[in-house]
């Protein structure tokens, strides 16, 4: 059976808006591991969407930003590729209590807010 690349893009692009409106309304109530962890996975699915359109296929069940990126063959400048590298940790500390840091603070977290803003728009309006 083939694979409907169109319904996964819709899939991922359409679970990375919901997730992205979970992360801001965290971060509105200082919720902020939880927020990043929610900024982290919107930016997944989109480059989970763009993974699927490019190779034609499955996403792959990996987490990291940055691999994902070069999968899906992005022509991503360097601030955006920075941007994905400084998120990847806020997908382990929402997962795995033992790797708990010390969460960034309201200001630092709307701050990365602003700047995953950029990039997950961008992702956006690439598909």
């Amino acid at each position: 059976m083939a694979i409907d690349i169109q319904k996964q893009v819709e899939y991922w692009k359409n679970g990375a808006i919901e997730d992205w409106n979970v992360a801001q309304d965290l971060i509105s109530q200082n919720k902020v591991r939880h927020g990043l962890f929610f900024a982290h996975l919107a930016l997944e699915k989109l480059l989970k969407a763009h993974v699927c359109r490019h190779k034609q296929d499955l996403a792959p069940r990996i987490h990291n930003l940055s691999r994902l990126a070069e999968l899906a063959s992005l022509a991503l400048n360097q601030s955006q590729k920075d941007m994905l590298a400084e998120m990847n940790p806020f997908n382990l500390e929402g997962r795995y209590p033992d790797l708990l840091m010390s969460p960034p603070s309201q200001n630092e977290a709307e701050g990365y807010m602003r700047r995953t803003k950029e990039v997950y728009q961008w992702l956006m309006n690439q598909l």
